[in-house]
């Protein structure tokens, strides 16, 4: 599968997760096209993915931030198979943990399950989480076909 993996990360929290994932996706044979989102980037909008998975930080009281925002906004077209994961701290209550993770979703209306991270994947049980978000969106996007 050709995979798109864009993320934002203002700590290096929310990369530390894209890694993780493409590591999982690589190693399991796929096409991977992984980048962080920043201010006037090119991005290869112009290429077909088979699947899109969009992580972000959460800022501003569950908000997304403006570099993830001024990604979609060049998507131009929603994408029917999207993931969405993120990283975000329960410190600032639960009702903004994550919130971005929370307005990808419901913008994009994924019917895939969402990934979020408290902070960092530093615990075995962060990497097992992460590996099988991924193997369920993978086989989730199989069955699409």
């Amino acid at each position: 599968m050709r995979i798109l993996l864009a993320y934002d990360s203002l700590s290096g929290n929310t990369k530390m997760v894209a890694d993780e994932i493409e590591g999982i996706l690589v190693s399991e044979g796929h096409d991977v096209v992984s980048f962080r989102v920043s201010p006037m980037a090119e991005y290869p909008l112009d290429e077909d993915f088979d699947l899109y998975m969009l992580g972000a930080w959460t800022v501003d009281y569950g908000r997304t931030p403006p570099d993830m925002k001024d990604f979609i906004a060049e998507l131009a077209v929603k994408p029917k198979n999207i993931a969405i994961f993120g990283t975000g701290e329960t410190q600032w209550g639960m009702e903004f943990y994550c919130g971005a993770v929370d307005r990808m979703a419901t913008y994009f209306g994924t019917s895939y399950p969402t990934l979020k991270v408290e902070q960092m994947p530093h615990t075995e049980q962060d990497r097992v989480a992460i590996n099988h978000w991924v193997k369920e969106i993978l086989t989730l996007r199989s069955g699409m076909k």
